[in-house]
């Protein structure tokens, strides 16, 4: 064969070639390349395909050459056509359980006070720690209702004594008062360990300035008059 033959061959299978890499696009108002003659895409010297000013991917995976491939496909973009994948869903932390209800705690019944002031004269004579028998009457009855408490916790005795006489002295002597009524509550069933004791001297005053003009020297007009000062005061705490 003539080698002018081969060449007219050669250029009719370069044409054939080129023919087959024309891209041919489907008719459509809005073209993500630039659309030549004949409905062809039109490419650069390297063949990439040319892109108008209309390129989207949206637009371009919407447009169909007449092959029924996506024009990004015939032109090597499907990659950049395709849309981009979803989000892979982040899991969820499982909720927390809901927190057990607290337990319902019976209200406790408050402890219940008894207090009782038993002044001098019914315990006590002027002077003296030794209970009186009208006192001591009056102790069967606190008694009574301290041990009526269905629990008892405490029962406080507090001794006083009036101004008369030095101050160590009466303290001596109220703290003497309280000990006799802790004795004698002992004695009527009431637990030792339940009774507390303490003296205030003549600290602790109720009488005020009452007995003022009555002097300060001991008389029996002011003697009568400070009785008030004189007393034990006792409480009984418990649970009714």
């Amino acid at each position: 064969m003539k080698k002018s033959h081969l060449i007219i061959l050669a250029a009719i299978a370069g044409l054939s070639a080129t023919a087959q890499a024309q891209i041919v696009v489907k008719s459509a108002p809005v073209q993500p390349y630039i659309i030549g003659a004949g409905n062809i895409v039109e490419k650069d010297g390297l063949g990439n395909c040319l892109r108008s000013t209309n390129y989207s991917k949206d637009l371009l995976a919407s447009v169909m050459t007449e092959s029924g491939q996506s024009v990004g496909v015939a032109c090597k973009e499907l990659a950049d056509a395709a849309p981009a994948p979803a989000p892979a869903p982040v899991a969820q932390p499982a909720p927390a359980p809901a927190p057990a209800p607290a337990p319902v705690i019976a209200p406790t019944e408050a402890p219940a006070a008894n207090k009782v002031n038993l002044p001098s004269d019914a315990l006590f004579a002027f002077d003296k720690s030794e209970l009186s028998e009208a006192g001591k009457g009056k102790l069967a009855e606190f008694a009574n209702n301290a041990k009526g408490l269905k629990s008892l916790e405490v029962v406080i005795a507090v001794g006083h004594a009036d101004r008369l006489g030095k101050p160590a002295y009466n303290q001596t002597l109220s703290e003497k008062r309280a000990a006799s009524v802790k004795d004698f509550l002992i004695a009527q069933g009431i637990p030792a360990n339940k009774v507390y004791t303490e003296g205030k001297g003549s600290t602790q005053p109720v009488t005020g300035k009452t007995c003022d003009s009555l002097g300060k020297t001991k008389n029996a007009k002011l003697i009568d008059c400070l009785a008030p000062d004189r007393r034990v005061e006792l409480e009984a705490v418990g649970t009714k």
